[in-house]
């Protein structure tokens, strides 16, 4: 059973290659899958299930499709697109998974996460995401008109970019002592998640036991997945021509 897994594709109209590589991606790679999965940031922003424009109706058409060939479709919230609901599941067909969440791959435990959560030291961005997570937030927020909500996401992502560039570069990974703790916490060897646009497969100590992370690239300069068959984990570059 092969299972592919993509996560940070920032899917957004200011980036119509990537929409165009992402839809071949699902043509080609996806359909010849047992299950994909995405794990955040499918979407650059995502105000609400009632806000798709077109280039992101048809990604989620494109995902109906994939999984009407027969390829179990998993999403996982991000922190551009964590306001996906049950309108966008019901829509593309994809199963919205909590987060963290751990699954069964080739009969061994696997730790799916974003990985927002893992960056501790970024503090500012930790007091935000407890926020915009709360119930009571998104409910306030989705009962905006989609205009405003589209101001303030704008606004959003530009202060995200301001953070990012003043914010020390080791800020912006994941702490390795909120690492050890989802391994000890979730009790596996292996985990898989995104976020930090720093994809590598990096070998890790829990309390004297070995294990293993695995970071999944972003999609802004070429495409990237893992592929895992057969207790095989690897990590792939699509180019972009």
């Amino acid at each position: 059973m092969r299972r592919l897994l993509v996560s940070d594709v920032h899917l957004e109209a200011g980036a119509p290659a990537v929409t165009e590589q992402f839809l071949g991606f699902l043509t080609r790679e996806a359909s010849h899958a047992a299950a994909l999965y995405v794990l955040g940031d499918l979407f650059e922003t995502w105000v609400g299930d009632d806000a798709v424009d077109p280039d992101q109706a048809r990604v989620c058409q494109a995902l109906r499709s994939l999984g009407a060939q027969g390829v179990a479709c998993f999403v996982l919230h991000g922190n551009r697109d964590f306001l996906l609901g049950e309108d966008f599941a019901a829509r593309t067909g994809c199963r919205l998974l909590p987060d963290p969440v751990v699954a069964l791959f080739d009969a061994e435990p696997v730790l799916l996460t974003h990985g927002d959560a893992l960056c501790t030291d970024d503090h500012a961005y930790q007091e935000l995401r407890s926020t915009v997570r709360e119930a009571l937030w998104q409910r306030r927020f989705l009962g905006l008109p989609r205009v405003r909500r589209g101001q303030l996401a704008a606004a959003a992502r530009a202060g995200s970019r301001r953070h990012t560039r003043s914010s020390g570069a080791e800020i912006m990974d994941v702490n390795p002592g909120a690492v050890q703790r989802a391994f000890r916490v979730a009790q596996v060897r292996r985990m898989i998640h995104g976020h930090t646009h720093r994809p590598g497969i990096h070998a890790v100590d829990v309390d004297g036991t070995g294990a293993e992370r695995i970071v999944l690239g972003a999609w802004h300069e070429a495409g990237s997945y893992l592929s895992v068959e057969q207790g095989q984990y690897r990590l792939h570059t699509l180019p972009r021509g």
